[in-house]
């Protein structure tokens, strides 16, 4: 089926979640209106239907090809990428200075969704550039701004990120490919990388690796890493790309789903790197590239669940059969008329939304941090961050699968597209940091460490949202309670987790996980909840009564089926350690 991007909400979104008021004040954005940012997702709205979406079943059909070293996309893809160059598409949130347009980062947020629901395995070669891209900002010497960002922000290179090799996993203390300084100060890099997503492609004339490295005397463990540009061909002095450097893509993986998008196993053989920053601090580093890609692969958990939402929609709307169980039809009727039908396409709408909205506050509070310098935003935005890459990917597995079931046995059929969707949302929760590595370091850094400080700001926050609920119409008291249902769920949680923290450590991490959907679900109904509010403030001036009625209904809905899951989750903190810990398993 064809994609329709969801502009309309995107744009509520921006305007009426993602701080708004106070982003548009701040410098980097005087000159930003919202009729500009309209006009600008309008026009990707349609490339990415138009261009990008029919490839995505083609692509998953023949996927990326490797031969001999060399990798190639399917049919389609090079022309629809260089559109994307052409159009200027990367550079969108990205600073003038090196070439940007310079927009908000809840505008690139919503561009990366529509890119991602379009075709994943197309949104990743971008997607990782973004996370390169700042990465260097931050990070890069003048120099190394001055030769990197400008084609890496045109989209004409594309970046990305080399942590992991097949003896480490996700820890990163077991890296051992090794960097070598050199007469001329450059660095000789050898060793093996795995999962490097489009690590190698036809698509862009060069490809900028950052490579985690060892110098020769650095301490042991993830403190001893380097991070490295390692550019796909060396740089001549004009800044076009010259010799190929010594970078080997030996293989690319067979894989459950983006299967257009290459993932390479790369062999670096001597190859020429130039140090960024300290030695020593290269983990210190890639955690802004890890974190960018962490927002943004939540993002893309959004973008999977509405795009199967879409796909499921249509079925329903399409589908006949079975008499309604009430007699009000003789004959069978279109299935979206059935009771359960309906819950589970609410289900997918609500989650979706959800994780739009919660996507799109945190994308507000990451620009008064880094442009305001609001330490309050920071904090919270960084207490965020994890609730939007756990919370929106895991839900993007359960939404697409419910897309298979709303299909039934036809869902089980590749050429409805559905099977897709569920195949590519899999990943998901896995790649960037898995779950348990996300709730790991949310209760460890994010709630734990300030003594539960950002965590009590946060259900505070949500009391103030309650409280203007509580004084509107029914609709609005009933999302009041429920979310007051949840926050207690949740103070309850974080009070055991602080005081049992002194006491017990597995026991608080056996209730990581449980906690982080917590705190995910609990974040994503708020933000449903203020667009709730927004959404009724809106209708009073007679604006579009069936979107806005929409918003309503689907943060009422979440209120009454899926906050309610937040008392479970509370269960399995307080009172599940045992029954995990103590366990045996036989050998």
């Amino acid at each position: 089926m064809s994609y329709q991007p969801p502009v309309q909400d995107l744009m509520f979104c921006i305007e009426h979640l993602s701080h708004w008021q106070s982003v548009c004040l701040l410098d980097a954005y005087e000159d930003c209106e919202l009729s500009d940012i309209g006009a600008a997702l309008e026009g990707h709205a349609r490339f990415c239907a138009e261009q990008v979406a029919p490839l995505s079943q083609e692509g998953d059909r023949r996927g990326a090809r490797f031969d001999n070293g060399w990798v190639t996309l399917p049919e389609g893809h090079a022309r629809a990428y260089a559109q994307f160059v052409e159009m200027g598409w990367q550079a969108l949130t990205h600073p003038a200075e090196f070439g940007g347009i310079g927009m908000p980062r809840a505008v690139g947020a919503a561009a990366v969704e529509m890119l991602n629901a379009a075709d994943m395995s197309f949104g990743l070669c971008p997607l990782l550039t973004d996370g390169a891209i700042e990465a260097l900002l931050l990070t890069g010497s003048d120099e190394q701004k001055a030769i990197y960002l400008p084609p890496l922000i045109a989209g004409r290179w594309s970046g990305t990120m080399n942590l992991t090799e097949p003896q480490a996993g996700s820890d990163l203390g077991r890296v051992t490919t090794k960097a070598m300084q050199r007469a001329d100060r450059t660095y000789g890099v050898t060793g093996t990388k795995i999962f490097i997503t489009y690590g190698a492609h036809d698509l862009t004339e060069n490809i900028i690796h950052l490579v985690l490295a060892r110098t020769p005397d650095a301490p042991a463990g993830p403190k001893g890493l380097s991070l490295f540009i390692v550019p796909q061909k060396l740089v001549k002095p004009d800044g076009t790309p010259g010799a190929a450097n010594a970078v080997t893509c030996v293989s690319i993986e067979h894989k459950l789903g983006v299967r257009a998008s290459p993932t390479a196993v790369l062999d670096y053989d001597d190859a020429t790197g130039f140090l960024i920053g300290e030695e020593n601090r290269g983990l210190e580093y890639m955690f802004i590239m890890m974190n960018a890609a962490r927002f943004s692969v939540g993002v893309q958990g959004v973008a999977i669940s509405e795009r199967a939402y879409q796909c499921a929609l249509a079925y329903a709307r399409d589908r006949v059969q079975s008499r309604p169980m009430n007699g009000s039809a003789k004959d069978a009727v279109p299935i979206i008329q059935h009771p359960d039908v309906r819950r589970m396409l609410m289900r997918m709408r609500s989650l979706t939304e959800g994780g739009r909205a919660m996507a799109m506050a945190t994308a507000g509070l990451l620009d008064l941090a880094h442009h305001g310098d609001d330490r309050e935003a920071l904090a919270l935005a960084e207490f965020m961050v994890p609730l939007v890459k756990s919370f929106c990917t895991e839900r993007a597995v359960d939404v697409t699968s419910l897309g298979l079931q709303v299909h039934g046995g036809m869902g089980f059929i590749e050429e409805t597209g559905a099977a897709q969707f569920y195949r590519d949302a899999r990943i998901l929760p896995i790649y960037e940091g898995t779950t348990a590595i996300q709730a790991n370091d949310f209760v460890g850094r994010k709630v734990m460490r300030d003594g539960g400080e950002t965590a009590r700001r946060f259900a505070a926050d949500i009391r103030q949202t309650e409280a203007r609920l509580g004084r509107g119409d029914a609709s609005a008291q009933a999302i009041s309670a429920a979310l007051a249902e949840a926050r207690g769920a949740f103070e309850a949680a974080l009070g055991w987790m602080l005081e049992t923290d002194r006491k017990d450590i597995d026991a608080v991490y056996a209730g990581s996980v449980p906690f982080l959907m917590l705190a995910g679900n609990l974040a994503a109904g708020w933000q449903l909840a203020r667009g709730a509010l927004a959404a009724q403030a809106a209708l009073g001036d007679g604006q579009d009564s069936a979107f806005l009625s929409g918003k309503v209904a689907s943060a009422l809905f979440y209120a009454r089926h899926i906050l309610p899951e937040c008392a479970t989750d509370k269960a399995r903190i307080l009172h599940g350690a045992p029954s995990l810990l103590d366990v045996a398993f036989p050998e």
